[in-house]
């Protein structure tokens, strides 16, 4: 691995993590989902594979260690993954929308799952109904998102990023 790739890993990281603590005071809205599936299309399944590696160490940094962890270790990989795939398909849009709105729903579930594992099935449905309405918020705010800002934030990553690749 070149340098080059090391510096971008640490800028795209750190990006995340920036953009993430921006937003925080809003529950739920992020721009993490739709940076990693640009980080994805853009610089492709090696670089952000690893970004989402260094995204999630930072995290323990910024918020402690527990339970949450390992599904931050699984979660934001699986996204890189199913982003990669569909971008061999298509690089629409609409079709990012809908995996970010997928994903946000989903966020919830993933995570009462990793908790049951720990906690019981019980503590675990308990978690995920409890946390619905921040779910649907979730993925209708990344549909929103990346419906609106995957082109113009592509654009800009993809001439910034040229020297990258």
């Amino acid at each position: 691995m070149k340098v080059r790739d090391l510096v971008l890993i640490a800028i795209l990281s750190a990006t995340l993590t920036a953009s993430k603590m921006a937003l925080s005071f809003v529950p739920n809205v992020e721009i993490v989902t739709l940076l990693f599936i640009i980080y994805t299309v853009v610089f492709g399944f090696k670089r952000a594979i690893l970004v989402s590696i260094i995204f999630s160490t930072t995290e323990i940094f910024v918020w402690g260690f527990n339970t949450w962890l390992i599904g931050y270790y699984l979660i934001w990989p699986i996204l890189v993954i199913i982003t990669s795939v569909i971008n061999y398909k298509t690089q629409n849009e609409y079709i990012y929308a809908v995996l970010a709105g997928i994903f946000g729903l989903s966020f919830g579930l993933f995570f009462a799952l990793t908790e049951s594992v720990f906690y019981g099935v019980g503590y675990g449905i308990t978690y995920w109904i409890r946390g619905l309405l921040f779910d649907i918020i979730h993925g209708f705010s990344n549909f929103i998102l990346v419906l609106i800002l995957f082109k113009p934030i592509k654009n800009i990553i993809e001439k910034q990023g040229a020297r990258f690749n």
